[in-house]
Formats: C-alpha cells, sequence, structure tokens
C-alpha cells in the first residue's frame, strides 16, 4: 500500500494518544483520583488503530473492560473520556459509566463492556441492523483471548456465519486472560483455528505491526461492506500492565515485562518503520509527543475540576422509552 504523509501523521497521533492517556490514567488512579478499576491498553495500540482508521462514525465497534484504546480510535474525545473515568457529571455517560462502560453512539462506539465476551453478540444486533437496512456498514467487535472461550463468542461466531453477517471479530490475544496463560486455557493450537471452524475467513497475523493490522482489516472490512459475510483477525500482541492497575503480576516471568518493552513496542516499531522507509521524520513525531501531552494534561486538569453528579441524578436516565 502507499501511505500518505497526513496519513500516518494521524497514526501516529491516535497510537501516542491513546499511550499518554492510559499512562497517565494509571497515575490518577494510583493518585486516587479515579475510582474503580483500570485496564489498560499499553502496548496493544496498533491493533485499535489499525482496524478503526477504515471506520466511519456510522460503523460500530463494541469494546471490553480494556476499552480506552478502542474508544480513542473511534474518535471519541479524550477529555470526555477522562472525565467519565474520573466519574463526573459532564462526561461522556455523565459519570455512569466509568472505565469499563464508556459508550459515544455518535461516534458508533456501543460501550465497552465488563462482561467478557459481552461484545461480539451485541455487535451480531449492530450487524444485522446494517444488513437489513442496506447501508453497507458494518460491526467490529473486539475481545481478548479470554474471551474467545465464553459460549457467547461461539454463538455470536456461529450465527454470524449462518446469517452472512457483515461482522469483523477482532480477538487481542495478549497471552493472558487475566491471569491465565492462553497457552494453557485455549485448547487449540491457535484462537485463528477456532474462528476458521466456524466457516469464515480468518487471519492471524502481528498485533504489535500497525501496518499487518491495518492491510488485514482493509480487506476483512471490505469484504463485510461487499456482502461477503464475517470474518475473523486474530492480533497477536502483547501487554505491558497487569490485567488491572495493582495486579501484582507474580504470574509473569523474569525480565518479561522488560524484553516486551524492548523489543514489541508497536510505537517504536511504527516509528521505526516510518523512518527507515523515509515516510516520516523523528523530528514530526517528536513535536506530535508534546500536543499529546499537552491534550492529556488539560484533559486532566478539566477533569479534576469538573463536578461529580447530583445524589437527584440518580434517578435520570434509567429508562429509555421509544
Amino acid at each position: 500500500m502507499q501511505y500518505q504523509t497526513d496519513f500516518l501523521l494521524n497514526v501516529y497521533r491516535t497510537m501516542k494518544t491513546i499511550r499518554v492517556f492510559e499512562e497517565r490514567c494509571i497515575l490518577e488512579f494510583e493518585r486516587g483520583n479515579i475510582p474503580g478499576f483500570v485496564h489498560a491498553y499499553n502496548g496493544q495500540e496498533a491493533i485499535a488503530v489499525g482496524v478503526c482508521m477504515h471506520l466511519s462514525d456510522s460503523d460500530v465497534i463494541g469494546s471490553t473492560h480494556r476499552g480506552h484504546g478502542h474508544c480513542i480510535a473511534k474518535g471519541c474525545d479524550v477529555i470526555g473520556m477522562m472525565k467519565e473515568i474520573m466519574g463526573k457529571a459532564t462526561g461522556l455517560c455523565k459519570g455512569r459509566g466509568g472505565s469499563m462502560h464508556i459508550a459515544d453512539f455518535d461516534k458508533g462506539m456501543i460501550g465497552a463492556n465488563a462482561i467478557v465476551g459481552g461484545g461480539p453478540p451485541l455487535c451480531n444486533g449492530a450487524a444485522l441492523t446494517a444488513k437489513t437496512l442496506g447501508t453497507k456498514n458494518v460491526a467490529v467487535s473486539f475481545g481478548g483471548d479470554g474471551s474467545s472461550n465464553q459460549g457467547t463468542v461461539m454463538e455470536a461466531l456461529n450465527l454470524a456465519v449462518v446469517l452472512q453477517l457483515p461482522h469483523v471479530f477482532v480477538v487481542e490475544n495478549n497471552g493472558y486472560g487475566e491471569g491465565t496463560g492462553a497457552r494453557y486455557a485455549v485448547g487449540c493450537d491457535s484462537i485463528g483455528d477456532r474462528t476458521a471452524g466456524f466457516g469464515m475467513p480468518t487471519a492471524t497475523i502481528d498485533g504489535t505491526d500497525f501496518f499487518a493490522v491495518y492491510e488485514q482489516a482493509a480487506k476483512f472490512i471490505e469484504l463485510a461492506r461487499k456482502g461477503g459475510g464475517p470474518s475473523a483477525i486474530e492480533a497477536e500482541t502483547v501487554r505491558f500492565d497487569g490485567h488491572f492497575i495493582g495486579d501484582p503480576q507474580l504470574y509473569r516471568g523474569k525480565d518479561e515485562i522488560k524484553n516486551i518493552k524492548k523489543s514489541r513496542d508497536c510505537l517504536k516499531i511504527f516509528r521505526d518503520r516510518v523512518i527507515k522507509e523515509k515516510w516520516l521524520k523523528a523530528a514530526q513525531m517528536d513535536a506530535i509527543d508534546g500536543e499529546v501531552a499537552a491534550l492529556i494534561e488539560k484533559a486532566v486538569a478539566e477533569g479534576m475540576a469538573a463536578p461529580f453528579p447530583e445524589p437527584a441524578d440518580l434517578y435520570s436516565d434509567v429508562y429509555c422509552s421509544y
């Protein structure tokens, strides 16, 4: 593929925004400014961005408890997200959802989901809507290796094939379902083999390589738009942090995190590639680093200053009437 400069700068900006946003969420959580749990997406940025660069606001994604990266890649407002994560009334969901339940229907983000394997069935519904109305829109569900063992996911894979839905299943295999290794918990050689067994096209790719993700996603999303039915991508990736912030990670090997940060950091891999190919200059990306840092600082400042919901707000937006 031929890549334009503005496109590559946008890719880098989005991946860097996710990285810095997550690093700051970890810090603010440790300072006591974020309630509940935080599940950081650091290390997996290339997947969310590589897929979502193909999608419009009319296309739908379903996310996971580790959903901040998907939200940012889909175009959700970063400042509104920070307010939401801090539980503030002016957050994207009025402080109701927090870290694990961010949604923005205007951007086609139907929600992060604390239920493991909860996204694929919802995205089947969105895909069925698109097919029924003939909109040519697609749905993309994100899930981890742990979710691949859930019955909800198995049923969603089967139904998507039966109904030939425009649904791309993206499995982010970071090697761990909470603290259990995928090599132990997934009873087949690869998750890609499992999804292929349902009768859909499947690809297993390097999820730390943005270009591998972007190019494979292009094929399957276009297939879905043209009525070719569902498909699945297994993106092999890494998780820099624990299952949640505060996870002691006693299940990880000595120097494992240090080594993957050195050799499998998708941002470093991207920078090295675009500099080697002379597509971008380091100075261009360094300038973006500064702009992203300023944006995240602004998000935190506005988040800290935003009001909490009033007690009476507990009774509003409970039911939706049609």
